[in-house]
């Protein structure tokens, strides 16, 4: 049976991206060079290198649920110096759902969300 669903999105830079994950609260737990793999507790995003990637016609995107005070998050990461995507900023949407989207510097779009 399946158990869990772990997100693989592309790196043109690793430094960078790990920065920017650190940030959002990810720990590194595996480099393997052309392989990462880092966790925010139960979570895992594993990160593999795609050097032509071109940012601006990514169409790399994953949602990332919430369970409380997405609000908080969502200041905690400006303070970190995290940029909100222009169209994403926090937001009650018409399906009941707190979201706010960022863009990594990937290009993949991280769509964050907490039930109403």
């Amino acid at each position: 049976m399946i158990s869990l669903v772990i997100p693989k999105l592309p790196f043109i830079e690793k430094e960078k991206t790990l920065d920017y994950y650190q940030k959002l609260g990810f720990k590194l737990v595996a480099d393997h060079g052309d392989y990462l793999i880092t966790k925010y507790q139960d979570l895992e995003i594993h990160f593999f290198r795609f050097e032509t990637l071109q940012t601006e016609k990514s169409d790399f995107m994953i949602y990332l649920r919430i369970d409380n005070d997405i609000e908080k998050f969502y200041q905690d990461i400006q303070n970190q110096g995290v940029e909100i995507h222009p169209n994403g900023k926090l937001e009650t949407k018409p399906w009941g759902m707190i979201e706010f989207a960022l863009i990594d510097p990937n290009g993949t779009l991280l769509s964050f969300g907490q039930e109403n």
